[in-house]
């Protein structure tokens, strides 16, 4: 009689064997995923971990899946199974009854009818997930959770001894590169799925520009089957590029018409049997009038010149300034609050603070500037607020903090005229520059000691409508000063 408990603790030894050989992190873990999925009698099996924004799941070892199947699609940490990220196991007894499966249609190719997912947990923080697929509809059982969770334990475990190992073996000059990063904008997603090298270098110069704005990409995540015989595809289409932002997959091609012809004609056959997939083809001048369309690069990109890398793309700002939105809301419930700022670089961040704060509040803006020599600039209220804070609850919105000597000057002043509580939000805290160690109660981002413009930011003026931040060129700067 078959006992699923002595198939996992035979399983077990061999994981804890795994777990603690020489082998290659990559290699551990598909040994893990095939000892899994052989202990629990499954089709296959996949380990994944969380991108760096918590959006999506990158497959880092996988058993017993065809490639077709892997390359579905880039799977949304929010849609796939979203309750691994509340540290929950979840289990589909039906893949296609169950709208937490995102992708039922590859399912079916893939003849897998159940699901079970665990959390991979590190010191609490669900940093992935691992999920086994079975062909047959299963209920699974708390003893089948219990395994797979100790085995993600595991896993979580080989992930922290490889850090450590990665971190033992790191040269003085590479500890100190690591050190520097920590204060540097986050590294662009995706990574451990880009490719060595491109097919056409027209997509290594469009991945180029999709990284100059920080945009997110995948190069050719997914294949869309076409046609079949006796149950074998015998043609595909895979995209170029996909962009989770966008929802939108890009397939580029070049002015040839016998090319454009034929791939016009598979995007019409893929619109017609996945109608839900957003999909374009697009030439040289067509991708850059798309990045124009969403705020990027306009065909002139005198807009953009000047600007040596972009810090902050548009989808992170919004993502932070939501995210921000949702505390003040929580913090400020029943009380009276009046957001402050400071004329013109807080604009952008204000108008799209206010949109996503859930309660009743006013607003009011004051202006400033500055006198005396560069080294000892005093400052001077040009326009003082339109309305009486006594007893309000004021919120000062900053676009950027960095010596902390003009906040700390209009705070004082605001202090004096009563409020009943004062907080700070700011977007940008330049704490590098910091003189003056001002309390602030909500930041939005942390940047490095270099000169940034764009959403309200200027530099003589111009800049402010771009819909990123930027760090400008420190040549345009130095020519000025000479």
């Amino acid at each position: 009689m078959d006992n699923p408990k002595i198939r996992y603790s035979q399983a077990f030894k061999q994981v804890a064997k795994t777990a603690n050989s020489s082998l290659p992190l990559n290699k551990a873990l598909n040994s893990i995923a095939k000892s899994m999925a052989k202990a629990m009698k499954a089709a296959g099996c996949t380990i994944m971990l969380l991108n760096s924004k918590r959006e999506h799941l990158d497959i880092m070892a996988a058993y017993g899946l065809s490639d077709l199947y892997l390359r579905k699609g880039a799977l949304n940490a929010h849609k796939s199974l979203p309750e691994i990220l509340e540290g929950k196991a979840v289990a589909i007894a039906d893949v296609s009854q169950d709208n937490q499966a995102q992708y039922p249609e590859a399912a079916e190719m893939e003849k897998i009818s159940s699901i079970l997912g665990v959390p991979l947990l590190q010191k609490g923080e669900v940093i992935g997930g691992i999920r086994i697929y079975t062909r047959e509809s299963r209920h699974f059982s708390q003893v089948d959770k219990d395994f797979l969770s100790t085995v993600a334990n595991i896993i979580a475990i080989i992930l922290e001894k490889n850090e450590l190992h990665q971190g033992l073996s790191a040269t003085h000059e590479e500890t100190v590169t690591k050190r520097r990063k920590l204060t540097e904008p986050p590294e662009l997603p995706y990574s451990s799925l880009r490719p060595s090298s491109f097919g056409h270098p027209s997509e290594e110069e469009f991945a180029r520009l999709l990284d100059f704005y920080r945009i997110e990409w995948l190069y050719e995540p997914r294949s869309f089957p076409l046609s079949w015989q006796d149950d074998k595809v015998t043609e595909m289409f895979t995209p170029d590029f996909y962009l989770p932002e966008l929802d939108l997959y890009i397939e580029l091609t070049t002015l040839k018409q016998s090319l454009i012809t034929e791939k016009n004609r598979k995007l019409r056959h893929v619109k017609e049997l996945y109608p839900e997939v957003n999909i374009k083809l697009l030439n040289k001048k067509d991708y850059l009038r798309l990045l124009a369309k969403y705020g990027y690069g306009p065909l002139g990109e005198t807009k953009v010149e000047g600007i040596s890398r972009v810090l902050l793309s548009q989808t992170q700002i919004q993502r932070r300034i939501r995210a921000l939105a949702k505390r003040i809301s929580r913090d400020y419930l029943g009380q009276q609050l009046i957001l402050v700022g400071i004329l013109k670089g807080v604009v952008c961040f204000m108008s799209d603070l206010m949109q996503h704060i859930s309660l009743p509040l006013t607003v009011d803006f004051m202006a400033i500037s500055y006198y005396g020599s560069n080294s000892e600039a005093a400052v001077k209220i040009t326009k003082d607020l339109d309305t009486s804070i006594a007893g309000l609850d004021v919120l000062m919105v900053e676009d950027i903090v960095d010596t902390g000597m003009t906040l700390n000057y209009v705070l004082n002043h605001l202090l004096a005229h009563n409020p009943s509580s004062l907080q700070v939000c700011t977007l940008l805290d330049k704490r590098a520059r910091r003189i003056i160690d001002v309390p602030l109660d909500y930041i939005g981002f942390e940047v490095p000691d270099e000169f940034v413009v764009g959403y309200g930011l200027d530099y003589h003026g111009e800049y402010r409508n771009l819909p990123f931040i930027g760090a400008l060129n420190p040549e345009l700067i130095e020519e000025e000063n000479r």
